[in-house]
C-alpha cells in the first residue's frame, strides 16, 4: 500500500494508527523487568543476537500468552560500542519491536532509547499516545542521551509517526527526528544514506504478516467457541457444532489469508462475504435434513446464513487494528455502520436456535 504523500514528514503523519486492543503487562519472559520510573539515567547494554529465551517469548507473544507481559526496561541502551557519533533509535519496551531493532543492526554499533509504552508495539502505542512526543522527550532529557551524543538526531519508526510530533521534539529537546524505514531490517542499507527509497517507505501486509496474526486472534475466541459448540451439540447435534467451530476459523485463519482476495472494501462486509461462503454447505445440509418437516429445515438453514457471517464479520474487525487496509476514522465508521446489523443478524439467529434446540430436546420437532 502506498503512502499517501510523497514528502517523508507528511506522508508518514498520515499513516493510520493501530486501532487493536492491547493489554498491558508487568515483566517480559525474558526476565527483564519493566520500568515506569522516569528519572533513571543508568544506560543498559544489549546485543543484536536472540538468544533461546528472546525466540521462546516471541512464540509465546504470537499465541497471546501473557498478552502484554512481553516488554523490557524502558530506558537508554548501549548495542555494541557506540561513540558520541553512533546513530540513536527510538524504540517500544514491547519486546518484539525491541528485539526486531537490534537484531536489524548486527555488527553495528548504536544508541537505543527504549520509550515506556506499556508492552504495546510502535504503531499501536502511536496510536494510543504512548509512543508519542512527551514520552520521547521525557526518555531523552532522563536518560541522560544528550551527553552520550554529539549529534541531535534520532531516528524513529516510520510507524511511529503518527505519535511523534518532530516540531515539538525539535522545540523541547533540540533533537532532530527522522524517521527511518518501515522495516527495520531495511536499516543496514537506509544507515548508509539515511535516505528511504519508495520500497523503504511502503507499507506491505504479504501473506506472512497476515497469518502470523492467526494464533493470538484465534486463542482469545478459542473458549467461547468450544462452550458454543458443546451447547449446540446438545440443542443441534453435531452439524451445529461443526458450524460453530467453522465460523470462528473463518474469520480468525480464512479471513486473515484471503483478505485481499475478498471483495468489497470494508472488513466487516468482507467478513459477511467468507461467513456467507461458509455458511452454504452447512445450509443445504440442515435444509435437506431427513425427518423434520419443511418449515423446520428452512429454519435451520436460514438460522446458518443468520449466525455464521455475523461471527465471522465480528471476529474479522479484530484485524482493522492489524492491516493497512483501513484508518481509525474508517474503523469507526465500520463500527457504527455493521455491528448493529451484526448484532441483529446474531440475535435472531440464537433466538432460532433456542427454539430448535427446545423444541428437538422436548419432541415438538
Amino acid at each position: 500500500m502506498e503512502p499517501q504523500k510523497s514528502a517523508a514528514d507528511k506522508q508518514l503523519e498520515t499513516k493510520p494508527p493501530c486501532t487493536c486492543s492491547c493489554l498491558p503487562g508487568k515483566q517480559s519472559p525474558s526476565g527483564r523487568d519493566s520500568g515506569d520510573d522516569k528519572t533513571t539515567s543508568a544506560v543498559h547494554r544489549t546485543t543484536s543476537s536472540l538468544t533461546f529465551a528472546n525466540h521462546l517469548d516471541h512464540i509465546l507473544a504470537r499465541w497471546g500468552w501473557n498478552r502484554g507481559g512481553h516488554r523490557v526496561e524502558p530506558g537508554l541502551y548501549q548495542l555494541g560500542n557506540p561513540t558520541p557519533q553512533s546513530p540513536a533509535f527510538a524504540s517500544a519496551n514491547y519486546s518484539l519491536s525491541f528485539d526486531a531493532l537490534r537484531s536489524a543492526l548486527a555488527g553495528a554499533d548504536a544508541w537505543i532509547l527504549v520509550l515506556d509504552t506499556k508492552g504495546i508495539n510502535v504503531w499501536c502505542a502511536a496510536g494510543k499516545g504512548t509512543f508519542g512526543t512527551d514520552e520521547l522527550v521525557s526518555r531523552i532529557q532522563s536518560t541522560g542521551l544528550p551527553e552520550q551524543v554529539s549529534h541531535r538526531k534520532i531516528i524513529v519508526p516510520q510507524l511511529g509517526a503518527p505519535g511523534i510530533s518532530w516540531t515539538e521534539v525539535m522545540r523541547r529537546s533540540h533533537f532532530l527526528v527522522e524517521y527511518g524505514p518501515v522495516r527495520a531490517a531495511d536499516l543496514p542499507h537506509y544507515l548508509e544514506t539515511h535516505a528511504a527509497t519508495p520500497d523503504m517507505r511502503r507499507v506491505e501486509f504479504p501473506f506472512r504478516d497476515r497469518i502470523v496474526l492467526a494464533p493470538v486472534e484465534f486463542v482469545h475466541v478459542a473458549l467461547p467457541m468450544f462452550a458454543a459448540a458443546v451447547l449446540l451439540w446438545f440443542l443441534a447435534g453435531p452439524v451445529a457444532a461443526l458450524a460453530a467451530i467453522s465460523a470462528v476459523i473463518a474469520g480468525t485463519i480464512l479471513f486473515p489469508a484471503l483478505l485481499p482476495f475478498i471483495p468489497t472494501h470494508d472488513l466487516s462486509t468482507k467478513g459477511l462475504i467468507l461467513g456467507g461462503l461458509v455458511a452454504i454447505p452447512f445450509a443445504v445440509s440442515f435444509a435437506t435434513a431427513p425427518g423434520f418437516p419443511f418449515w423446520v429445515n428452512i429454519l435451520a438453514a436460514v438460522t446458518a446464513f443468520l449466525l455464521i457471517p455475523a461471527v465471522t464479520a465480528y471476529i474479522a474487525l479484530n484485524f482493522t487494528g492489524c492491516t493497512t487496509y483501513t484508518s481509525r476514522t474508517g474503523v469507526k465508521k465500520e463500527i457504527f455502520r455493521y455491528v448493529p446489523v451484526m448484532a441483529v443478524m446474531a440475535g435472531l439467529g440464537i433466538v432460532m436456535v433456542i427454539t430448535l434446540g427446545l423444541g428437538r430436546l422436548l419432541g415438538v420437532i
